[in-house]
C-alpha cells in the first residue's frame, strides 16, 4: 500500500488529492510557487516543500525539483492531478525509473494515447466511430490547406501530443486555415513541448460527450458513466454536467462499448477519460483520451457514489477497483466552474486578490476550491480557482439546485464568470424541457449564439468603489442594503452574490497620449508577448489587432487605439506587465 503521496499539482486538484489521501490514511505532501506559499493545499498536507520559483516552467513543470522533493520528504507515489505534468510520458517515465509509483497509468500507455494519431488508430482497430482525419502530422499549413480542400470544412487542427483544449483550432474558410494551423502549432510547441498537428473533419454543431474509465490491474475495465461538457469557450469547458443528457440508448450505449475496448486494448490503468464528439445530424466521432483526472470527475462522482481520486490510489496500490461493474447513474449533477475571467470582456482573465469568498451550501451542493478570502490568484496559472458540483434527483432539480448555488456565491476582488453562469442557468437552449425538446448547446454555442444574443452589460458584475461603504437599514420594519458614497448619501448597492470585481479590473475609458503624440498598447494583464501581427513601421487602424498575448494560458489579441504608425518596444517572446506599453501608434 502506498505510504506518502507527493501532490504534483496546486489549487483545488491538489486540495482534492490531499483529502483523498486522508480519508485513507496516507501521508501527503504539497509542493509549492513561491506565490502560492499561502495557499490551502500547503495548509492542508501533512507537509509542504518549496519549489523555489514562480512559472510553471520553474516549478510544477520541473520533473528534476518534484523528484527531489520526493527523496528528500520519503514519497513512495506520485499523484500529478491534471494539467502540468499529467499527461507528460516522459514525467511519468521519470518517476517510474526513480522507484516511485505513477498514480496514473503506466508512461507508455501514455505515450501511446497522448499520441492523437497513435489514439485513432487503436479507436480503428477496436472499431470507435471516427470521422475523416490525416493519416499522421501535418507537416505544414499548406498540407493542412491540402486536406481542407479534398474533405471540407470546418476543419479541425488539433495538437498531435496535446489535450484539454490546447493546440486546438477550428477552420471555417479556407482563407483562414494557414493561421489557425501556425497558432495551434505555436500553442501546441509551447503547452506540450511537441509542435506536431494533425487535421480532421470538425462535425458542424457538435456536442461534447465523454465518458469516464477507472481500470484496474486485475482485469476489470469499469465505464462510471458519461458527461456532456458542450459548454465551451476557447475549447475550455466551463459547465459540466452527468449523465449526459437526452442522448439515444444506442448511442450511449456506443459510448461505453467503445471506451471500453478502447481502453482495454491499451491495457489501461487508473483514470481516464475517452472523449467523443456527437454531431448535430447524429454521427459519433472519436476524439481523444484523456489519460488522466479530468476537472469534471465531481459530476461523475455525485452520480456514482465513486471517490474517484481514493480508487486512483487504490488502483496505484495494487489493489482492486471496490467496483467491477458499470455503476448505475444515480440523480443527475452539474458542475460550474468558477475562474477568474471577465465574460463581459471576452472572457479575459483577471488574476488578483480575492477579497472576499462566500461559496454556496445546502443540499446537494458540493464545493471544490483551492482558494479562501485573502487567497492570490497568480497571473502564471490556469484561471480555474474552484468549482460549484450540484446534484438533484432530476435534471430539473438539479438545474434548481444549480441556480440557487449560483445566486448564493459571492467573490469579490477578482472578475469571475458568475454572471455568464447566471444566464446560462436561465437559457432554454440548455434548460430544454424534460423530454429534451429545445436543447440546443454545442461546443461553439457560447461563442456563436449566448454572447451573441447578450448585452455585455449583462455580464458585468456591479462594481463597488473604492471608498463606498455598504450597510443596511430598516425602513417600516424591512431591511435594506445602502451604500454610503465617501459617507455621503445613498445609493442601490450590487446584490447579495453579485460576485462583484473592484474598479481595476475595469477597462480605462481611453489611453493617454504622451508628448511625442504616441498612443499606448497596454496590456490588461501579465504575460507573454506571442507574436506582433503588424511589423515596426507599418500603419494600422483604429482598432486593429496587432499583437497576440499569451496570459494564463489563453491568447489574446491586443488591438491599436488610435490609427497611425505602429512602433514596437517589446520583442516577441518578452514577458509583459500589465498597464506597460508593448508599443506604441504614432499618430
Amino acid at each position: 500500500m502506498i505510504r506518502t503521496v507527493l501532490v504534483a499539482n496546486r489549487g483545488e486538484i491538489a486540495v482534492r488529492v490531499i483529502r483523498a489521501c486522508a480519508d485513507l490514511g496516507i501521508r501527503s505532501v504539497a509542493v509549492y510557487a513561491d506565490g502560492d506559499a499561502e495557499a490551502p493545499h500547503v495548509r492542508l498536507a501533512d507537509e509542504a516543500w518549496s519549489l523555489d520559483g514562480r512559472t510553471a516552467t520553474e516549478t510544477y513543470l520541473s520533473v528534476e525539483k518534484l523528484l527531489d522533493v520526493a527523496r528528500r520528504s520519503g514519497a513512495d507515489a506520485v499523484h500529478p492531478g491534471y494539467g502540468f505534468l499529467s499527461e507528460r510520458a516522459a514525467a511519468a517515465r521519470a518517476v517510474e525509473e526513480a522507484g516511485l509509483v505513477w498514480v496514473g497509468p503506466t508512461s507508455a500507455t501514455i505515450e501511446l494515447l497522448g499520441d492523437k494519431i497513435a489514439a485513432r488508430d487503436l479507436a480503428r482497430t477496436v472499431g470507435a466511430p471516427l470521422v475523416p482525419g490525416s493519416a499522421g502530422p501535418v507537416p505544414d499549413s499548406a498540407g493542412a490547406l491540402a486536406f481542407a480542400e479534398e474533405h471540407g470544412l470546418p476543419l479541425a487542427i488539433k495538437a498531435a501530443h496535446g489535450g484539454g483544449g490546447r493546440g486546438m483550432r477550428v477552420a471555417r474558410t479556407l482563407e483562414e486555415v494557414p493561421e489557425l494551423f501556425d497558432a495551434a502549432r505555436r500553442e501546441a510547441e509551447a503547452a506540450f513541448g511537441h509542435g506536431e498537428c494533425f487535421v480532421e473533419r470538425f462535425l458542424e454543431r457538435p456536442r461534447h460527450v465523454e465518458a469516464q474509465v477507472i481500470a484496474d490491474n486485475h482485469g476489470h475495465v469499469v465505464v462510471a458513466g458519461t458527461r456532456d461538457c458542450s459548454l465551451q469557450r476557447r475549447n475550455q469547458k466551463l459547465v459540466e454536467e452527468a449523465p449526459a443528457p437526452f442522448l439515444d440508448p444506442a448511442v450511449r450505449k456506443r459510448i461505453h462499448e467503445s471506451a471500453r475496448d478502447l481502453c482495454a486494448a491499451a491495457g489501461y490503468r487508473g483514470a481516464g477519460t475517452v472523449e467523443f464528439l456527437l454531431g448535430a445530424d447524429g454521427t459519433l466521432s472519436f476524439l481523444e483520451v484523456n489519460t488522466r483526472l479530468q476537472v469534471e470527475h465531481p459530476v461523475t462522482e455525485e452520480t456514482t457514489e465513486l471517490d474517484l481520486v481514493v480508487e486512483q490510489l487504490r488502483v496505484a496500490s495494487g489493489l482492486p477497483l471496490s467496483v467491477t461493474e458499470d455503476p448505475a447513474p444515480r440523480g443527475h449533477a452539474i458542475e460550474l466552474r468558477l475562474n477568474a475571467e471577465d465574460p463581459a470582456r471576452g472572457f479575459l482573465p483577471g488574476p488578483g486578490r480575492i477579497d472576499r469568498f462566500v461559496p454556496p451550501s445546502g443540499p446537494g451542493v458540493r464545493v471544490d476550491a483551492g482558494v479562501e478570502p485573502g487567497s492570490v490568484i497568480p497571473g502564471e496559472f490556469d484561471s480555474l480557482f474552484a468549482k460549484i458540483v450540484v446534484w438533484g434527483p432530476t435534471r430539473e432539480a438539479a438545474l434548481a439546485r444549480t441556480r440557487r448555488a449560483a445566486a448564493e456565491t459571492v467573490v469579490d476582488g477578482v472578475p469571475t464568470v458568475l454572471p455568464f453562469h447566471r444566464a446560462v442557468l436561465e437559457d432554454p437552449a440548455f434548460t430544454a424541457s424534460t423530454d429534451g425538446s429545445g436543447f440546443a448547446v454545442h461546443t461553439q454555442w457560447i461563442e456563436t449564439e449566448l454572447l451573441a444574443s447578450i448585452d455585455p452589460q449583462a455580464l458585468t458584475a456591479p462594481v463597488v468603489e473604492p471608498g463606498v461603504v455598504e450597510t443596511w437599514v430598516e425602513i417600516d420594519g424591512k431591511r435594506h442594503r445602502v451604500r454610503t458614497p465617501g459617507g455621503m448619501g445613498f445609493g442601490v448597492g450590487p446584490a447579495a452574490g453579485s460576485g462583484a470585481a473592484p474598479a481595476q479590473g475595469a477597462p480605462p475609458a481611453s489611453h493617454s497620449v504622451d508628448d511625442a503624440g504616441r498612443v499606448p498598447l497596454l496590456p490588461a494583464m501579465p504575460g507573454t508577448l506571442v507574436r506582433w501581427l503588424v511589423a515596426d513601421g507599418e500603419t494600422v487602424a483604429d482598432g486593429q489587432p496587432v499583437a497576440v498575448v499569451e496570459a494564463m494560458k489563453m491568447e489574446t489579441q491586443l488591438v491599436a487605439d488610435a490609427a497611425g504608425m505602429l512602433e514596437h518596444s517589446r520583442p516577441e517572446g518578452a514577458p509583459v506587465v500589465a498597464d506597460d506599453p508593448i508599443g506604441y501608434v504614432v499618430r
